[in-house]
C-alpha cells in the first residue's frame, strides 16, 4: 500500500511539472466526479489522495469488488438512459442473475466473469480489484500521458477562454471519455446523444 502511495505522488508531481509547461490549469482532468465515475473510487476519496492525503479502512479485496460492481450498476447507463437490470448485467458478465445477486451481498465474482464486464464497459484491467491510491494512479497516468503528447502551446487568452467554455460545458471530459471507448461504444454514445436531442425537439 505504501508504494502505491508513492507511486500517486510521484505521478501528481510528474503532472505539476507537465502542465507547468503545457496548460495553466486542469480543472478538466482533475475533476474529482470524473475520476470517480472512471475508477469506482468514491469522490471524496479521490480529493483526498489529490491532497496528497490517505484513505483510512481500505475494504479487503472481497469487499473492494463488490463495492465496484455496485458503483458499475449504479452509473452506467443503457443507450436509452435506464440502469441496466441485474439480468442484463448477469447476461453480460456470462452468468445468472442469481449468482449476480449473491456477488453483490456476500460472494465473489469469477474474475473471467468480472472481466467481461469491464471490457464490455471499456474500464481500466483493475478497475474491480485496485485499492484507492492504485486506481486514482492508474487513471491519472493516462491522463499524464496525455498531456505529455500535447505539443507546447503558446499562452494567450482566446485560446484558454475557448479552452474553459469547452471545459464548462462538459465537452472536453466527454471527449476524453469518448477516447476510452471502441467503435460500438463511441456510435452507441452519439445514438444517446441523438435521442436526447430528439426527446428535447418533441418536448419543445
Amino acid at each position: 500500500m505504501t508504494d502505491a502511495y508513492g507511486a500517486l505522488a510521484e505521478t501528481l508531481g510528474r503532472m505539476a511539472e507537465v502542465t507547468d509547461r503545457h496548460v495553466p490549469s486542469l480543472p478538466g482532468e482533475l475533476n474529482q466526479e470524473e475520476l470517480a465515475y472512471r475508477t469506482g473510487v468514491p469522490a471524496d476519496a479521490v480529493a483526498v489522495l489529490l491532497a496528497g492525503g490517505r484513505v483510512p479502512d481500505e475494504p479487503d479485496l472481497a469487499t473492494r469488488v463488490r463495492q465496484r460492481l455496485e458503483f458499475l450498476r449504479q452509473t452506467r447507463r443503457r443507450p436509452d438512459g435506464r440502469r441496466y437490470a441485474l439480468k442484463e448485467l448477469a447476461d453480460i458478465a456470462g452468468t445468472s442473475r442469481q449468482w449476480l445477486s449473491a456477488w453483490r451481498t456476500t460472494g465473489m465474482p469469477g474474475m473471467e466473469h468480472a472481466d467481461r464486464l469491464r471490457r464490455h464497459f471499456g474500464l481500466s484491467a483493475g478497475f474491480f480489484t485496485a485499492t484507492a491510491p492504485e486506481a486514482l494512479n492508474s487513471a491519472l497516468q493516462q491522463v499524464l500521458h496525455d498531456l505529455e503528447s500535447r505539443p507546447p502551446r503558446p499562452d494567450g487568452p482566446d485560446t484558454t477562454a475557448l479552452e474553459e467554455r469547452l471545459r464548462d460545458a462538459g465537452v472536453l471530459q466527454l471527449a476524453q471519455r469518448a477516447a476510452e471507448m471502441d467503435p460500438n461504444q463511441r456510435e452507441t454514445l452519439l445514438e444517446f446523444a441523438e435521442f436526447i436531442l430528439k426527446k428535447d425537439r418533441m418536448r419543445d
